[in-house]
């Protein structure tokens, strides 16, 4: 690509802004546009909770400060882009301005999903996604909010629970599933969710379904009602049943749309010069065969911003996975995952080692293919190193050879009780291995008494 061209990112989330500081990092003469309507400066998405609740402010949540986008000749418009047309390489903006582009990245990310349920759209009922549904909900729960529904399980949901309880407001969660987000969690992993919330006195209605959503003659909701029949009365509806690719405005342009953006492994679309990165890219093709067409995590969005960002300067290479990861916390109770732990296995062909603490709270699960090569592990309430399970996946390193070496991927601090000891002792008892002892020191010795 020659360097004097204009490149414009749509969307200021992880994957563009990667993509535009990359490009500056390779290459000191290409023009550089961010264009973001939510806000001007990029900013933590996870962090929008604790500006509810107080913890921060809106500035804090800015991994930049406001100088870093002048010094590295970066330019940012505040605004929605309303229409692109294709044929002229020009976006269209709600204000009725015009740009032109050379080579357009759209990195739009995602909005929450809505599934035509009567009443989604009354006041007091919205998802959480963006700094605008922050402010919304700010302004809806300020006052007259004594009770909430959440419909949907998931990270945003919990997230959103835990938001509502800080300002004293009840929650009840509705989830389809047997369990709390057990379309992607095993049983014994869903069942320790559930215990947990439940603990912190938020209702959690299994196998339970929205029908409805009721509003008063001002068009504010007072109500929802369930598959069943069930009236629950609240004065808030959290909508956090997943999120879909943001691209409507997209939509009718000739560029080719599935749930998002259509791409190849380049990121390139069905027009030239267009390429889509995040949360509103679909891959044609699975890019791996554990990984699903959209990506909606954000260590890939960096990664796919970073990949881009190459392959607009440079030789362009393919987008090629690696082990899947992620991580996130059930209010107090960390989670990660490495590999495919997927909700149900094949019992056949799937060797499962499971451990959970009497505590109900610290658990750790290892699945392995039917030569006891390692394919996934679950990790709760636990600190595990990155590079450990990285390694043993990609090299498929025996279930053994992982618990043998556990205390090496074990992140807690010193005096954390040390759950692989126990861990290991399992794994050698259900599979009559021959598995080292660990040599712990007197106060580990202590503490693992009480494990």
């Amino acid at each position: 690509m020659s360097t004097s061209k204009h490149v414009v990112i749509i969307g200021n989330g992880i994957s563009g802004i990667t993509c535009a500081r990359h490009l500056r990092k390779l290459d000191d003469q290409v023009q550089i546009t961010v264009i973001s309507g939510e806000s001007e400066y990029f900013f933590s998405r996870t962090a929008l909770m604790y500006i509810y609740m107080g913890h921060m402010k809106f500035e804090h949540t800015q991994p930049y400060e406001n100088w870093f986008w002048e010094k590295n000749r970066i330019e940012l418009k505040h605004a929605w882009v309303k229409t692109v047309n294709f044929t002229s390489k020009s976006l269209h903006f709600g204000s009725g301005e015009q740009m032109n582009y050379d080579e357009l990245v759209i990195a739009t990310g995602s909005k929450p999903n809505k599934f035509g349920w009567p009443g989604q759209d009354l006041k007091g009922v919205q998802g959480l996604y963006s700094k605008q549904d922050l402010e919304l909900m700010e302004e809806t729960t300020k006052s007259g909010v004594e009770h909430a529904v959440i419909v949907g399980g998931g990270l945003i949901g919990i997230e959103m629970a835990e938001m509502l309880a800080y300002r004293k407001i009840s929650v009840t969660f509705l989830v389809r599933e047997t369990g709390f987000w057990r379309n992607i969690l095993p049983k014994e992993e869903s069942e320790l969710v559930g215990r947990h919330i439940r603990e912190h006195h938020f209702e959690l209605k299994l196998e339970t379904e929205l029908d409805e959503i009721i509003g008063d003659k001002s068009g504010k909701v007072i109500a929802v009602k369930t598959k069943s029949g069930e009236e629950i009365p609240c004065q808030f509806v959290g909508l956090t049943a997943g999120v879909s690719p943001n691209v409507d405005f997209l939509k009718g342009s000739g560029l080719e749309i599935g749930r998002g953006v259509k791409i190849d492994s380049f990121f390139r679309t069905n027009i030239d010069h267009v390429y889509s990165i995040g949360d509103c890219a679909e891959f044609k093709e699975a890019p791996a065969e554990d990984r699903k067409n959209i990506e909606q995590v954000w260590y890939t969005g960096r990664i796919h911003g970073e990949i881009l960002a190459h392959n607009l300067i440079k030789k362009p290479v393919p987008y090629r996975p690696g082990v899947w990861f992620n991580s996130a916390k059930f209010l107090d109770i960390e989670y990660q995952t490495y590999g495919q732990v997927p909700a149900d296995w094949d019992r056949d062909q799937v060797k499962n080692f499971y451990w959970e603490h009497s505590g109900g709270k610290v658990a750790f699960r290892l699945l392995m293919h039917s030569d006891e090569s390692i394919l996934g592990v679950n990790v709760f309430g636990l600190r595990m190193r990155h590079e450990f399970f990285d390694r043993a996946i990609r090299e498929k390193w025996s279930g053994e050879e992982v618990i043998n070496k556990l205390e090496k991927a074990n992140f807690d601090p010193e005096f954390f009780a040390p759950y692989y000891k126990v861990i290991k002792e399992k794994f050698a008892a259900d599979f009559d291995k021959n598995i080292s002892k660990v040599k712990l020191s007197w106060i580990q010795q202590l503490l693992g008494a009480r494990v």
